[in-house]
């Protein structure tokens, strides 16, 4: 888990439930919910030969105090995707893996900007706002069988 604000930060689930952020059964809930959904986001990407390495999930509750999903799911913008063909073969040769996500465009800032968090304006270059798009149309062709 993090914390949600200018920079996200980790924090534990003990800080959690003893600061009183989350209760523990609603803490264990979110918990329970993340692993299912993640178990399911592991199975849909490898049908489609795609490693999903990471992802993050948002939860909110109702007024009626149930706990659901308030943002996307499983979208190159909050996961991460590896290609499973090549995975292998790059990782035995000591190559990073295929990525199909928005790591891309971090990689860049991290290169471009010493403290992305303090810059005044961040200006991403045309390479890589169009690797990106082809690599977004990429994945949803792979995911959907279709052409874009």
């Amino acid at each position: 888990p993090t914390t949600k604000g200018k920079k996200d930060e980790l924090i534990s689930k003990k800080i959690i439930i003893d600061r009183g952020i989350m209760t523990r059964e609603d803490y264990e809930t979110c918990e329970r919910y993340a692993h299912k959904l993640f178990e399911y986001g592991v199975y849909e990407a490898s049908k489609c030969g795609l490693i999903l390495v990471d992802t993050k999930y948002e939860f909110g509750k109702t007024p009626e105090g149930e706990i659901i999903l308030i943002d996307e799911l499983h979208t190159p913008d909050s996961s991460r995707y590896w290609l499973e063909y090549s995975y292998k073969s790059r990782f035995k040769e000591g190559k990073s893996p295929e990525m199909i996500d928005k790591e891309i465009i971090r990689k860049w800032i991290r290169k471009n900007y010493e403290d992305p968090y303090t810059a005044n304006k961040i200006t991403i270059s045309d390479d890589i706002r169009m690797l990106t798009y082809t690599r977004y149309i990429q994945l949803y062709e792979i995911i959907t069988g279709e052409s874009f």
